[in-house]
């Protein structure tokens, strides 16, 4: 199994490789860095000019946009101007604004965007225009409005118009003035600056019933005044003070200062401005408000106000608005999702919403919100109630399911408030409940239809039965959706408004559709059979398409298209029949009469005259035998010349007007590598390449040929000019309409294109070439992977559908996956029996199982980690350990797996709590329940008697749990039904009918039990699972092929479906609509508790308080002790916590239950799991359960069981180390050491908060590894504080700067982790603080700097308090739940918050004796944030506290009054870091974005409460990284700050300038090789995450980054310095595809890309005068090839059979050794064998020297595997070999080659896994998989050992003057200065 073999890439042709960062594929990139700054070419992701308006273009235009200043309008390059149009500076506002005047308003305008094909994309409800009317002139405003079914709607305004009028597209409003202006109509003389606001929303819903989803386009035409344009989902009204909006409680907001007009001291607003809006009946704008915002009495004859006259209604319309009801709440508000939201009121007076009808424009009924239908049934009880059309068997394509209607109901804030329970009562609602949002994938019937639009933003290809337009910058995916087959061609107009699809099967069908609104304009039956080729007219009024008849000739189509969009239909104009093969058809774009098409031996003509269609053959002379494959015309200047090529590598230039072939030519392969007598080809002879596409753009010719490669040439066809290798053949080519980047796409579907002034190849789209069989998905990475018939299994990311890893198996096909639950590893198994583990950070295989017989048809893992489960074939279920790294073999048990199953993943399910397996067997007709842990048989279901009326057997077809409790089994059987079991007694619950025609293949059940996934042939089906009775499903299409499997998404908000493709379906059920817990039949987990004493007494105290005997059901005999269920406190139980003992009875349960209670000081040890009251445990209360007591509780006495780690990126997570820490040292006396370390390069990414900075005091440290970094920023020296054992997980400074404290993990050798002190001023460790048991999560000094707070990771649980001065461990407190951030206050000393599912307020009180206790106080978070859990806080002004969540929220606590009283949206992931001070607000996310917020307006709105209707964070400034974000430490002024990334890296942030400077880089995986430069000023480093990258030496600064995705780099060699050339250096690196890639260091480009190896590269070595280089694989090939011309010109395989170790090459005479030759090389291989070879590379001649075979040391010596061999020629004596980790004891052996003998064995305490030999000094370095480096003196046998790693030493290599020692353990990479010698 191999990663991803080999990606795209350019030839040495190109210029440079530029990494596209965020695009998967293996593309060779090159980033090139300055000093301290590594600039990275990232794909841009516009968030805006997009007509879905999705979330993230919601979240960018929040709170408000200026539209002036965001499309650039005083530069015109986005926008345009057209006639007398300037910019002048207006006196009253005292600012810049343009003028737009002139006699006629069409020919004077501004228009946003440029063209009418461009769209602005601004979804913003409310349109400001702020705009003066010049006196006695007119004026225009024309905006172009999207509805949400893709139909533009104009909305015009002007004092033109006389009265309203209204069309289907256009709504014309008059701006009428007064009577008693100077004339009716024309702004008067002493026109006001006007802020005209604009309801788009309510505007297109009142007059036109359609939802409004952008604005696409505004023009302002003459004569006006115009400042700017502003859009916003808030209602501003600059009329309503901050005081009056407060005591109204008003949905309006003060208009922001940007968009403020002034105003002098002392005058009113009114007296000098006016203020619009329309419509004023708006239901979020009250009619008291509107008589706020009316205009002064004195004002009232001079006010222009929109007027549609009463009249101007016609009847359909008033008809058709007389039926809409408007549900109005003058207190609802509308929020953006970015934006703060006030937190609804929990009171509420009554439940019934009030329904009243608001009188429009015109007195017509206007319903501004949603069309609504009240049913009696629940009218009385629900208030207005959304009922939804009955839900229908018939299968529905998406894009026909209700276009008009809202895509979902939003619940108001006032339904929120009342509680998550009346959605219970609801139907199965939005209808429709999915939405496709994307799609992975690409062909299905051909991988040759992909198409630029004519703008070249984006492009359109077909996923099997979809076709996809993809905006190439943003990847934002527009879907046709329609089809029931795979789509076989595809043409666009040149307009981009018509787009033709058509279909395989049924034959011949063809869809024309509107390609901006996304609908389908025709669909109709063509007269021949399959279509294989469409082709438009530039006008788009002629469609062409070519196919077979039902007699199998070519018939050719000729459709008119001119009435389609008049209401007309697509009608045939031509038909011509020929007996000639067509392959390829297009229309001449200057002449639409003119055709032409190519095939077998035929190149014809065709004409389109008097409605018949004539061809006519083109004479190809000697060229008639071939078969010709694709055509295109050429430009103007070239005469249209018609452009053919063939699959023989010609391609001929065609005279159309002489119909003759001018000119032929032939693409020839180059002489082969492997044939280096072969002769160069003529033009004539020899196989030519076979040319698939060919596409003509004004200069130059883009070819897509058979052996992968897309060339670029002049149109003379004289040289190529660019050149780029796929992975596999090209099937097309699209040069787009400018000319500057060409698409390609190729048999192995993919797709992407090439960037010519760039020279970059960028790829869209990956996509499996057979179907997929099975899917998991990954919980804490979002990811998905997936294995399918094309042997290949991938890895994909969820959010940006782009594909991660790719693991290809030629030899056996994967059949089924699974991830693990908590580690970064999935699982594969394969049709060879075969099951492997593959890591997700190294991408390789961990461990391979082969205990099956037969192919694996099903794998599960159990939710804790703990298991993993495979079926086969043949009946064997095997159970694997894989709580461990490697997991391993625990049983097999044959014959219990039914082995008729097909593979699938419903085949295995495990239950929620990890106890129970079901599975298919050991018939198709039973299914039977085991324990998981011991495979115990506890139940077996007869499926065939769960229908005894049925006329056949019936069978189990896929299984699937229910949430836990219940424990139900759903089992889909072959009758079509579903039948709903208790797990622990096989009885029925429940049965569903499915009503699929087949049997349901995968089924899967939310996690909240609210809604079945079900999937049958090509139809999914989502099922109201929770209702109990009329159980209603939705049906949706898009496959083409069956769905295989189906999935929900880890957040439980999306869904998967896989077959032919990948398609991710969006739940428009609002969140807070179905929480888990929240519906019916599908309660939360009761409260569980540890069997231990007492259980039994506290579980029936609390049964009896409750009223009710709890039910028990009893189990089989077979069912082993399960721990007993707790049942729940009494009912008035508010959840407090508080402190226990044995004899604590019910009476004083109710006396203990309160807001708080004091935590003692623990009387024993403080990991006894006791807290509070000796020997009793304490509760901080979880989250409310459903029947509202807490939903845990612990046994007294009994230890709870450590939890499992949460999901959330917050905890640190130690990186798995198989090594252990050496015990005995050689440590070197003080000052006497032979190293000194000197740097240390890289930073630490997995820790959490690991980085602290004092601006005032200079001091910067940070971690990496289990070392302390202390570098000063601005020489860059560093300091190292050593003493850790393992890795580093945080740091914490005190407030004074002069104490770190330090804490890492446990170590083997102790059994608390380290906490150390470190005394800053001095540089030393001033004590060592032991308590926690695994892990220490955070560390926090109270504001007075006395006392030290460290937070214990999940598994350890606790909080301890110590004393500084003392180091004295004060309290320590065991938490019943996850704490993922903790800080001090700065107010009081004595306070600390803590958040996890709630905020944990802890306050210390001292006692007289000098003890601590705690008095907490918790509050859980609020119900409309979601559900979710906070995962960071921080302090801002006194007295806030401002805390982030797992799901992108930021919500406000007011600590003073305990409750939340604010929160907005502010980021799509978790947020891990947040910083205040003062106004400003710094967020930091998973999502790698670093926010910074103006949040100087909370203050005021914690005055308000939870009454606060409006707020003012603003979001300043946003910047993207290179990974999420673990640590931030900023400046008291916010301006600047350093911040850390999971990818390793520390920038430098300055706001003021929006920039981030790259400070301290390193590898993000393991480093594999260094080598230097021959002058030694330069080193390059390689590594698994496939980078090579280039150091200063003397500084450590990165220069030069080379990357290859998808790969890992494992070796690397640095050429010697040419005698020649000296300035030539060139780094060769080899990597795990088995390509080898030179880069040279001058140019900083990549020169030669070779693929000599099937396997992987192991070794790679230069000769000595660096014109050859010697390769070795890890199938133990060596290869030699030439570094000119990339040429293998010998191959060894003497070492096959072992991977190469080692290989090394060096100039000498080698007469003394028996052999000739100028070089002498050598070669180590893992099976303990040495060759030593002479040769000489020019002569062609190598002959060997010396073969050394050592013996394999035993299994005991070395329990996991072999060491590496190791082997190096001598420095100091050229005659000896020295060699490491060969033979039976772990020595260092001296072998002579000319005694033939070794000489001299120096022993060694472990195996070596590294060595370097020092060029100046008999030394050599060796390093230890003990994490230790030791220095060894060969002349007088001393040695010195070194730490300083905290992982195996894999890496030791000295510079060349000796002078310095490189060692890498991981990713960290230390330098040594050497001493002494």
């Amino acid at each position: 199994m191999t990663a991803e073999a080999r990606g795209r890439r350019l030839l040495p042709r190109a210029v440079t490789y530029l990494r596209p960062c965020g695009v998967s594929g293996a593309v060779a990139g090159l980033l090139l860095l300055g000093t301290r700054c590594v600039p990275c070419v990232r794909c841009a992701s516009a968030e805006a000019g997009s007509a879905s308006c999705g979330a993230m273009a919601r979240v960018w235009q929040q709170p408000f946009l200026n539209v002036f200043r965001h499309f650039k309008v005083d530069e015109w390059k986005r926008s345009t101007k057209e006639g007398d149009v300037a910019a002048v500076t207006d006196k009253t506002l005292k600012c810049t604004v343009y003028r737009v005047r002139g006699a006629v308003s069409a020919s004077n305008y501004i228009q946003l965007p440029k063209t009418s094909t461009q769209s602005l994309g601004l979804t913003g409800r409310y349109l400001y225009v702020l705009f003066r009317p010049l006196p006695a002139k007119h004026f225009v405003i024309h905006l172009d409005v999207s509805t949400e079914d893709s139909q533009v709607i104009r909305v015009s305004f002007s004092n033109l118009f006389k009265e309203f009028k209204s069309t289907a597209t256009w709504l014309q409003f008059p701006f009428i003035c007064e009577a008693g202006t100077p004339r009716e109509g024309v702004a008067f003389p002493g026109a006001r600056w006007t802020c005209l606001q604009l309801d788009l929303h309510d505007i297109l819903l009142v007059y036109l019933r359609r939802c409004y989803s952008h604005l696409k386009g505004v023009r302002l035409c003459a004569s006006m005044l115009v400042r700017s344009l502003y859009t916003s989902d808030l209602c501003f009204d600059p009329a309503v003070t901050v005081a009056e909006a407060r005591c109204s409680k008003l949905p309006v907001t003060p208009i922001p200062r940007e968009m403020a007009f002034p105003v002098p001291k002392g005058e009113s607003w009114h007296d000098r401005y006016v203020h619009i809006r329309f419509p004023s009946g708006s239901s979020h704008v009250p009619s008291e408000l509107v008589q706020k915002s009316g205009f002064p009495p004195e004002a009232a004859g001079r006010v222009p106000r929109l007027l549609p006259s009463p009249g101007a209604c016609s009847k359909p319309a008033r008809d058709s608005r007389a039926r809409v009801v408007q549900k109005h709440d003058p207190t609802a508000s509308r929020w953006a999702t970015s934006m703060p939201r006030p937190l609804p009121e929990v009171s509420v007076s009554c439940e019934r919403s009030e329904v009243s009808c608001v009188a429009g424009p015109s007195g017509c009924i206007q319903e501004p919100l949603a069309w609504v239908e009240a049913t009696d049934e629940h009218a009385a009880g629900d208030g207005l109630h959304v009922s939804a059309r009955q839900p229908t068997v018939e299968p529905v394509a998406p894009e026909d399911i209700a276009p008009h209607g809202p895509p979902g109901r939003k619940q108001s804030l006032p339904e929120a408030a009342l509680g998550k329970k009346r959605f219970q009562q609801r139907s199965f609602l939005p209808d429709p409940i999915l939405r496709l949002k994307g799609v992975i994938g690409f062909g299905g019937h051909s991988t040759k239809w992909a198409l630029w639009t004519p703008d070249g933003a984006a492009v359109v290809y077909p996923c099997h039965a979809v076709v996809v337009v993809l905006h190439v910058e943003t990847r934002e995916q527009r879907l046709f959706l329609g089809h029931t087959d795979k789509v076989s061609a595809l043409a666009l107009d040149g307009s981009s408004s018509l787009l033709a699809s058509a279909q395989a099967r049924p034959h011949s069908m063809l869809r024309l559709w509107g390609f901006q609104t996304g609908s389908c304009l025709a669909l109709f039956r063509s007269p021949v059979h399959t279509l294989s080729s469409l082709s438009f007219s530039s006008n788009g009024e002629l469609l062409c398409g070519v196919g077979k008849d039902r007699h199998g000739r070519t018939t050719v189509l000729v459709w008119g298209m001119a009435q389609l969009g008049r209401g007309g239909e697509a009608v045939i104009l031509a038909k011509a029949h020929s007996d000639a093969d067509v392959q390829a058809f297009q229309i001449a774009f200057f002449d639409e009469a003119r055709m032409a098409s190519c095939g077998r031996g035929s190149v014809r003509l065709w004409r389109l005259r008097g409605g018949a269609l004539r061809s006519c053959a083109v004479d190809l002379g000697e060229h008639h035998t071939l078969e010709f494959t694709d055509l295109a015309f050429g430009p103007a200047q070239d005469g249209y010349t018609l452009y053919v090529c063939s699959r023989s590598g010609h391609i001929l230039e065609v005279d159309h007007q002489r119909m003759a072939v001018r000119r032929a030519r032939r693409l020839l392969p180059l002489q082969t590598p492997r044939d280096p007598l072969a002769q160069k080809r003529t033009f004539s002879s020899g196989p030519g390449i076979t040319i698939n596409s060919l596409s003509v753009s004004q200069s130059a010719c883009a070819v897509g040929s058979e052996d992968g490669y897309l060339r670029l040439w002049p149109l003379d066809f004289s040289s190529v000019l660019l050149e780029a290798e796929h992975e596999g053949p090209v099937s097309s080519v699209r040069v787009s309409p400018g000319g500057l980047r060409v698409l390609s796409t190729t048999s192995s579907g993919h797709l992407g294109f090439l960037d010519i002034p760039s020279q970059e190849y960028r790829l869209l789209v990956r996509s499996h070439t057979a179907p997929v069989l099975a899917l998991a998905t990954e919980r804490s990475r979002g990811q998905l992977a997936t294995v399918s018939q094309d042997r290949t299994v991938r890895v994909w990311d969820l959010a940006t559908l782009q594909q991660l890893y790719d693991f290809t198996s030629p030899e056996e096909a994967p059949r089924a996956v699974t991830f693990h639950p908590t580690q970064p590893t999935f699982f594969c198994g394969f049709s060879s029996g075969a099951v492997r583990s593959f890591s997700l950070e190294a991408a390789e295989v961990l461990v391979e199982h082969r205990c099956h017989r037969g192919a694996i048809t099903g794998l599960a893992a159990s939710p804790d980690g703990r298991f993993l489960f495979s079926a086969c074939s043949r009946g064997a279920l095997a159970q694997y350990h894989s709580g461990a790294p490697r997991c391993r073999v625990l049983r097999v048990a044959a014959n219990v797996v039914c082995q008729e199953a097909c593979p699938s993943s419903s085949i295995l399910a495990v239950s929620e709590d990890s106890r129970l397996l079901a599975f298919v067997g050991p018939s198709k007709y039973t299914v039977s329940v085991v324990d998981t842990a011991s495979l115990d048989e506890l139940l077996r279901v007869n499926v065939n008697a769960l229908d005894l009326a049925g006329s056949c057997l019936d069978s189990a077809v896929a299984l699937c749990f229910g949430p836990s409790p219940p424990s139900h089994l759903l089992v889909s059987t072959s009758s079509n039904m579903i039948a709903v079991l208790d797990a622990r007694s096989g009885h029925v619950v429940r049965e569903l009918s499915c009503g699929h025609p087949a049997a349901c293949a995968s089924l899967a059940l939310s996690a909240d039990g609210r809604f079945l996934l079900t999937a049958a042939e090509r139809a999914v089906r989502l099922w109201d699972y929770a209702t109990q009775a009329g159980l209603s499903c939705q049906v949706y299409i898009g496959h083409s092929e069956p769905v295989r499997a189906v999935a929900f998404t880890p957040d439980q908000q999306q869904l998967l479906s896989v077959g032919d493709a990948i398609f991710l379906w969006d739940i428009l059920v609002p969140r807070e609509g179905w929480s888990p817990g929240s519906v019916q039949g599908a309660p939360g987990p009761p409260p569980t508790c540890e069997a231990g004493p007492g259980a039994g007494e506290l579980e029936g105290v609390a049964a009896g308080a409750r009223g009710a005997p709890r039910q028990v059901s009893e189990s089989p005999p077979v069912l082993p002790p399960q721990p007993s269920l707790c049942a729940g406190p009494p009912e008035d139980f508010d959840g407090a916590l508080f402190p226990s003992d044995r004899s604590r009875g019910l009476e004083d349960l109710h006396q203990a239950s309160g807001p708080s209670v004091l935590v003692q000081k623990e009387a024993g040890r403080a990991g006894d799991g006791a807290c509070g009251v000796t020997g009793g445990p304490w509760d901080l209360g979880r989250r409310p359960h459903p029947c509202g007591w807490p939903s845990a509780c612990s046994t007294v006495g009994a230890r709870a069981r450590p939890p499992a780690r949460p999901n959330s990126y917050r905890h640190f997570t130690a990186r798995y180390k198989a090594s252990s820490r050496a015990q005995g040292f050689s440590l070197p006396p003080a000052g006497d050491e032979w190293l000194r370390l000197k740097a240390v390069v890289g930073y630490n990414g997995n820790g959490r908060t690991n980085l602290v900075w004092s601006p005032d005091t200079g001091f910067f440290a940070y971690t990496c590894g289990c070392l302390v970094v202390v570098e000063d920023l601005h020489s860059g020296a560093q300091q190292h504080w050593l003493g850790h054992p393992e890795e580093i997980s945080t740091l914490a400074l005190s407030h004074d700067a002069q104490v770190l404290a330090s804490a890492s993990g446990r170590s083997s050798a102790a059994s608390h982790c380290q906490i150390r002190l470190w005394d800053v001023p001095r540089g030393s460790c001033r004590q060592l603080l032991s308590h926690h048991d695994t892990a220490v999560q955070a560390l926090a000094f109270s504001l007075d700097d006395r006392l030290l707070i460290t937070l214990g990771d999940c598994g350890d649980g606790t909080l301890a308090l110590w004393s500084t001065a003392t180091c004295e461990l004060l309290s320590s407190t065991r938490l019943p739940e996850p704490v993922h951030s903790m800080a001090f206050s700065p107010w009081h000393t004595g306070e600390l918050a803590c958040v996890g599912q709630g905020i944990l307020t802890l306050q210390l009180l001292w006692g007289q004796a000098g003890d601590v206790s705690l008095q907490a106080h918790r509050e859980p978070v609020p119900e409309e944030l979601g559900g979710c859990e906070l995962s960071s806080l921080c302090y801002g002004a006194a007295p806030l506290l401002y805390c982030g969540s797992n799901e992108g929220q930021v919500c406000v606590w007011d600590t003073r009054a305990g409750c939340c009283f604010l929160a907005w949206e502010a980021d799509d992931g978790e947020i891990g870091v947040l910083l205040c001070s003062g106004t400003w607000l710094v967020s930091g996310s998973n999502t790698r974005r670093l926010r910074l917020w103006a949040v100087g307006a909370v203050p005021e709105l914690r005055r308000r409460g939870s009454g606060a209707r409006s707020s003012s964070v603003f979001l300043e400034r946003e910047l993207t990284l290179d990974g999420a974000v673990v640590s931030a430490v900023f400046h008291d002024s916010m301006d600047m700050g350093v911040v850390g990334t999971t990818a390793g890296t520390l920038w430098y942030i300055s706001w003021a300038e929006g920039t981030s400077t790259r400070l301290i880089s390193g590898h993000r995986s393991k480093v594999n090789e260094v080598a230097f430069s021959p002058d030694e000023s330069h080193c390059a480093t390689c590594s698994d995450d496939g980078s090579v990258r280039v150091w200063c030496v003397a500084s450590t600064e990165l220069l030069i980054q080379f990357q290859v995705l998808s790969q890992s780099c494992l070796c690397l060699a640095w050429s010697p310095q040419s005698c020649g050339r000296p300035e030539e250096q060139h780094v060769a690196a080899g990597y795990s595809d088995g390509t080898l890639r030179v880069f040279s260091i001058p140019r900083s480009a990549v020169e030669l890309k070779m693929c000599l190896h099937a396997a992987a590269l192991t070794a790679l070595a230069f000769s000595a005068d660096g014109q050859t280089i010697v390769s070795g694989d890890k199938d133990g090939l060596v290869a030699v090839s030439h570094l000119r011309t990339g040429m293998t010109f010998r191959v060894l395989s003497d070492h096959r059979g072992a991977p190469i170790c080692t290989l090394q090459s060096t100039r000498k005479e080698c007469g003394d050794f028996g052999a000739e030759g100028t070089d002498l090389w050598l070669a180590a291989s893992g099976d303990q064998r040495v060759s030593v070879w002479a040769s000489d590379w020019l002569r062609d001649h190598c002959e060997l020297v010396d073969w050394l075979s050592f013996p394999a040391p035993s299994l005991a010596e070395v329990p996991s595997c072999l060491p590496p061999s190791l082997a190096a020629f001598c420095p100091w004596d050229p005659a000896l070999l020295v060699c490491a980790g060969l033979g039976v004891y772990p020595e260092v052996a001296f072998y002579s080659l000319r005694q033939k003998q070794v000489v001299e064995k120096i022993p060694l305490p472990f195996f070596a896994v590294s060595m370097s030999l020092s060029p100046g000094a008999h030394l050599v370095a060796i390093g230890f998989s003990e994490r230790m480096v030791r220095l060894l003196d060969c002349a007088s046998g001393a040695v010195q050992d070194f730490a300083g790693h905290d992982d195996s030493v894999q890496l030791c290599r000295f510079t060349p003057s000796a002078q310095l020692l490189f060692t890498a353990a991981h990713s960290e990479i230390l330098v040594w200065e050497v001493t002494g010698h």
